[in-house]
């Protein structure tokens, strides 16, 4: 019994100083590893900044671009019968669009979800206005019921994207 009290006379202060020297080491290592998680990100923060302000550059041109408005009087030449029109119109708005895909990297969901929804609403209004011609109509009779069918909305589905977006920015920056 002695012997045992004599080795827990030096077993007992050694645990006690290993245990007090790994809380304090621990603590010291978690410390400096947020330190270098934090410079990290900080760094990162100098790279990624500019490209997700392009992105948001890039998709807000997009939408923009993707306005039935704009894009109906930019796609339309003379001569073009409203299937041509309706063709050209789907083929652009997709060509533009999978040109932006990667963009979605940059963005939050919601604001690449309001992207995606102003994509298809765009390509949904062109699909049921050349729906409504005959085989005889021109893309500007095509064009014509495209801005009627948009006057009947409250919001134009590419403006909310773009709203959606600066908010997404205001919030960043």
């Amino acid at each position: 019994m002695d012997t045992f009290l004599e080795i827990l006379k030096y077993i007992l202060p050694s645990l006690i100083v290993f245990g007090a020297t790994y809380f304090v080491l621990s603590k010291y290592l978690d410390n400096d590893y947020r330190k270098q998680l934090l410079m990290l990100r900080r760094e990162n923060q100098k790279d990624i900044t500019p490209l997700r302000l392009q992105a948001f550059e890039r998709l807000i041109l997009f939408l923009e671009r993707m306005s039935m408005d704009k894009l109906v009087l930019r796609v339309h030449k003379p001569g073009m019968s409203a299937k041509m029109l309706q063709a050209e119109l789907v083929r652009t708005v997709n060509e533009e669009f999978n040109h932006n895909l990667t963009q979605q990297v940059y963005v939050a969901s919601s604001s690449w979800a309001a992207v995606k929804k102003a994509k298809d609403e765009s390509l949904k209004v062109i699909t049921i206005a050349g729906s409504q011609m005959d085989n005889l109509a021109t893309g500007a009779n095509l064009g014509q019921k495209i801005f009627e069918i948009m006057s009947t909305l409250n919001a134009s589905p590419t403006q909310i994207a773009i709203d959606t977006l600066k908010v997404e920015i205001r919030q960043i920056f």
